[in-house]
């Protein structure tokens, strides 16, 4: 779950790390009214979950209120990174010395966390990373501990920038850690890590990335969850309780059980065609589920057919045949259809599916050679 630069702000001042005072409005009336509280010069920014916006215009300074207005005005509307800008940040501009990168993330690779530092941070950091590979540290963290004061100075030079500096980056890189330990983060970098005139360091900017399997366990972050980050399909499925995830296959695949649903579409992959979705339909399942399911796999224009591939346990295989002959009634299904079943009340399945004409399949083997024929492939 991606989130945008002002919610990664709010979670990173509840972990201690220093940011500029800022507020959010979504219109020009509204930033002009922010800059006239905080006063003086103030940066205007695009809340979008795109990177590139400065680039793209949504990035500009303001230093008085008619010219916070127009500022406004001009980025609200604009297009960036496929998303429309509704919402900006009015911050308070910080006048850096140095600005520096700091990320803490998840390291699939050592199954750990892994601290990255660059002395080149802000808009130059791409660069740093592709012309001088050597000024980015990779230092490997204790995912109970974090950082260790005398691995971590010494792995970022800390008599390269100042060991005094370096000691408060240490404090921040803590707290960092602290937030992705203890909010479930995948990610959480800043940058640019501001210093500024005074000494004090401040993140200017801040991208966080949170485990969607976290937020159960932290309720008050699913009010962060926003919708531009995900389709259409995705947001009406997640309010019908299914786990949906588009692909770029032809094959709709309707499943009960992420594992299944795995190995439903490497399978589909094997047999020479691509699934067009993950969609889980998961545990004790109504046929009302099933409908909706349906309805959002028939709307996707790239479907040439549809698996429904159901192993009956917690699930019962009749509701989910109820649900198919309820849908069949309901919607207009234009493409080849193939049900395997097996499991909880399957014969009662199988009944219901023959009633309406329907043939369900056992083999799943048999069920994916057929969909995959039907789908323009060369199995059947």
């Amino acid at each position: 779950m991606k989130l945008m630069e002002y919610q990664s702000r709010q979670l990173l001042s509840e972990f201690g790390i220093p940011i500029p005072e800022a507020e959010v409005c979504d219109t020009g009336d509204e930033a002009a009214a922010i800059q006239s509280r905080l006063g003086g010069m103030v940066v205007i920014k695009a809340q979008v979950l795109s990177g590139g916006r400065g680039k793209a215009g949504g990035v500009r300074i303001a230093r008085t209120p008619e010219e916070a207005r127009t500022v406004a005005s001009r980025i609200l509307g604009l297009e960036i990174g496929g998303q429309k800008v509704r919402r900006l940040l009015v911050s308070r501009a910080v006048k850096s010395v140095k600005e520096y990168y700091l990320s803490v993330s998840v390291d699939r690779n050592s199954r750990g966390l892994e601290l990255v530092f660059s002395d080149k941070g802000g808009i130059t950091i791409e660069e740093a990373a592709a012309d001088h590979p050597g000024r980015i540290r990779h230092l490997s963290l204790d995912p109970f501990g974090g950082p260790e004061a005398a691995s971590f100075l010494a792995g970022i030079d800390a008599g390269a920038i100042g060991e005094d500096i370096a000691r408060r980056v240490l404090g921040i890189a803590s707290s960092l850690f602290r937030l992705c330990s203890e909010r479930g983060c995948v990610l959480a970098e800043i940058n640019p890590l501001s210093l500024e005139e005074g000494g004090t360091l401040v993140a200017l900017d801040a991208k966080l990335v949170l485990d969607d399997n976290a937020v159960p366990m932290h309720p008050e972050l699913a009010s962060f969850r926003n919708p531009e980050e995900y389709g259409s399909d995705e947001n009406e499925a997640r309010e019908a309780s299914l786990s949906y995830v588009g692909l770029d296959g032809n094959i709709g695949c309707m499943v009960n059980g992420a594992g299944l649903s795995m190995a439903t579409m490497d399978l589909i992959k094997h047999y020479g065609a691509s699934p067009a979705n993950f969609l889980d339909i998961g545990g004790s399942s109504n046929p009302e589920k099933v409908v909706k399911a349906f309805s959002i796999l028939t709307r996707n224009p790239g479907v040439k057919a549809i698996l429904v591939n159901i192993f009956g346990g917690i699930t019962r295989c009749d509701d989910v045949a109820n649900g198919i002959v309820k849908a069949r009634s309901m919607i207009e299904i234009k493409v080849p259809t193939v049900i395997r079943l097996i499991g909880t009340n399957d014969g009662k399945a199988r009944e219901i599916l023959a009633g309406a004409g329907i043939e369900a399949y056992s083999d799943l083997g048999e069920a994916i050679r057929r969909v995959v024929a039907f789908a323009g492939g060369v199995s059947a």
